[in-house]
């Protein structure tokens, strides 16, 4: 993509290449006499000797964006950008498709209830189902690419490559079965010492790999909204794969009506509007660190809950086409809130169009997200 968007005025050097990688490690002050900016450097986590130099080019002028880094290892290229490169530079993380980016509508700002609703017409052909199980990873919107094969070669590179980089994994059959296991709690909160019994192992370990999964975006973990900042730190956070196919393929979902019809589909539904309203922040001019769940003492939950300085917008989820008011009944929580205000709420469903449900609160169908 970066390619596409900048070939024509970027020289491109990818460290894929074991001796073009061997020559930027050994001399990076020659290997920017030999590349000099403006240019791209793929894969760069594998050449971190450069960050320093790039510091030293980037100091040395004031005009911006003449390098252009690219990373699949998250976690080893945000090392390098935190210990050399903060401070000059923007970041863009790239997740799989969104909706938007398949079918529209075309605005491309983050989701917020009422400020980002708008009344569009399903698209053609759409089957939330079908897009649920099929996944959201760019080589899957060609639909003679296979399913099961992807993934399977998906997992299999990741196990292979990001995850013995991060960690020392002496049994890999494990941590494919804590991948599994977590898979199955996607839209569930998250107990380490639970997962921990099922993947028999201890919940240190087991915490230890959701931070792999953080760090190399396949997970989010969700945070519970509390007036009290400390608490939203400490109280138990909700578990989501960004990736509904690939939490389908982990779980052996394989087709989507066996996951309409399977004990998952409240679950997997609920992981794919939360990922859609996070990819909308992400990509858009949000904030994903301002999209909670709420749950209180009471047991109250709403599913998610936007924060826009001292507004929150509360979400819930139905898969009927014609939710009513009951589907709010647990808004009315956040009125107790004295240091927040209440703003236009939601509620995702299957709706043919938006529509007024109450005052303040409209239901959107899912496609409009």
């Amino acid at each position: 993509m970066v390619r596409e968007l900048l070939g024509d005025r970027y020289r491109y050097v990818s460290f894929d290449d074991m001796d073009v990688l061997d020559a930027a490690k050994s001399d990076p002050g020659l290997f920017f006499r030999d590349n000099r900016p403006p240019i791209i450097l793929d894969e760069i986590q594998y050449a971190p000797e450069l960050f320093s130099r790039i510091k030293l080019i980037v100091d040395q002028s004031p005009e911006k964006g003449r390098f252009v880094l690219t990373g699949s290892q998250t976690y080893h290229l945000m090392r390098g950008v935190t210990e050399s490169l903060a401070g000059r530079i923007a970041l863009l993380d790239m997740n799989g498709h969104s909706q938007r980016e398949v079918y529209g509508p075309p605005q491309r700002g983050a989701y917020i209830p009422g400020t980002s609703d708008v009344d569009v017409a399903m698209p053609d052909g759409y089957d939330p189902w079908d897009i649920m199980w099929r996944g959201s990873m760019p080589e899957l919107q060609d639909s003679s690419v296979g399913w099961d094969s992807f993934y399977r070669g998906y997992i299999r590179s990741y196990l292979e490559r990001d995850v013995r980089d991060l960690i020392n994994v002496r049994d890999e059959r494990r941590f494919y079965r804590f991948l599994v296991v977590a898979a199955s709690r996607t839209g569930q909160l998250f107990n380490a010492s639970s997962v921990a019994n099922e993947v028999e192992v201890d919940a240190t370990m087991v915490k230890g790999w959701l931070s792999v999964l953080e760090a190399s975006g396949i997970v989010r973990m969700l945070r519970p909204f509390w007036s009290n900042l400390g608490k939203r730190l400490t109280k138990t956070p909700k578990l989501y794969f960004m990736d509904t196919g690939l939490a389908c393929h982990l779980t052996r979902w394989n087709s989507p009506e066996v996951l309409r019809r399977g004990a998952m589909a409240g679950h997997m539904s609920e992981t794919f509007v939360v990922s859609e309203v996070l990819k909308s922040h992400m990509n858009g001019d949000g904030d994903a660190e301002d999209v909670y769940f709420y749950r209180d003492g009471r047991k109250c939950e709403i599913d998610l809950v936007i924060q826009g300085g001292r507004v929150i917008h509360p979400i819930e989820f139905k898969s009927s086409s014609n939710p009513t008011r009951e589907a709010m009944a647990s808004f009315g929580a956040l009125g107790g809130l004295s240091d927040y205000e209440v703003g236009e709420g939601a509620v995702i469903c299957q709706a043919e169009r938006p529509h007024l449900i109450a005052e303040n609160v409209k239901s959107v169908p899912v496609w409009a997200i």
